[in-house]
């Protein structure tokens, strides 16, 4: 991702600004590649490394909880202006001020696994 410059910001303000195709190529590529891989693994065709067929099971039809997910992964998105993955390749390349939001995302993840009890599935 470095090397492709995906993490840049002038990159990303491109992007939004429907000056480049090359954010837009890397995201579409990274959606056909999941779509693939996902349809490849349903239909039986690939199996995991111990050679057993990977089952899909339906997910719940509780759709707030994935809206109310998506709204709180976006604003720390927004806060950091930076994705959860690449908060590590850029903390690889010598930002070490990354190392605050890597910490703080897995206060983040501890918390949800301390109140996941009593928060609504």
């Amino acid at each position: 991702m470095w090397k492709l410059e995906a993490i840049s910001f002038f990159r990303i303000i491109e992007m939004f600004h429907f000056e480049s195709f090359h954010m837009y190529g890397i995201i579409t590529t990274g959606v056909i590649l999941g779509l693939a891989i996902t349809q490849l693994f349903k239909r039986g065709k690939v199996k995991t490394v111990e050679g057993i067929v990977h089952q899909f099971n339906d997910k719940d039809k509780t759709w707030w909880r994935y809206i109310l997910g998506g709204i709180i992964f976006g604003m720390g998105w927004a806060l950091t202006g930076v994705c959860s993955g690449m908060m590590f390749v850029l903390m690889g390349s010598g930002y070490t001020v990354f190392a605050v939001f890597i910490a703080s995302a897995m206060l983040g993840t501890f918390a949800y696994g301390y109140f996941r009890k009593v928060l609504p599935h």
